[in-house]
């Protein structure tokens, strides 16, 4: 009985998780700018290369050099952000579609997202990368993750139209 309600527990929290994404990529599409469609070439060693180079000079200050994020990233500091989450397999970034991972770094999370208010410490990195570092980027970091990971984002991104 308690095997049968964990599994139904697992299968209805995963099916949250697919349904809060896709409902994320849609709101945060509103502001589609001048980002095109994008795509993580994970499996392109170049790519990746040129991902780990950039991730560890611009990114892994925050994130972490094992991509492990900031301690109590869930939880506000005493300046009102969120510290930076991980983008290993214990965060939340492959929760999250190929192209609103790009415009999230690219633009921002307030313009990704439309949010004319929000404040975050995450940087836009428009006009500091170029499309492809931040493609390139995003790549390694998916190229870190676990197999059964990757296989979820890929189902994600083709569940977005991808």
């Amino acid at each position: 009985m308690a095997t049968a309600r964990k599994s139904w527990f697992v299968a209805a929290l995963a099916a949250a998780v697919v349904a809060l994404a896709l409902a994320a990529a849609a709101f945060w599409s509103v502001d589609r700018g001048a980002v095109s469609s994008v795509r993580l070439r994970p499996d392109d060693a170049a790519v990746t290369t040129l991902g780990q180079r950039v991730y560890a000079v611009h990114c892994a200050a925050c994130h972490g050099a094992r991509l492990e994020g900031q301690p109590q990233w869930r939880e506000r500091g005493p300046d009102g952000l969120l510290p930076a989450p991980p983008h290993d397999a214990s965060g939340h970034t492959w929760h999250h579609p190929d192209e609103l991972l790009f415009r999230i770094t690219k633009l921002g999370v307030a313009r990704a997202a439309n949010l004319k208010d929000h404040v975050s410490a995450m940087p836009a990195y428009e006009g500091v990368l170029s499309d492809e570092e931040i493609v390139a980027v995003l790549s390694w970091i998916k190229s870190q993750w676990p197999p059964d990971i990757r296989a979820r984002h890929d189902e994600l991104n083709r569940m977005a139209g991808r």
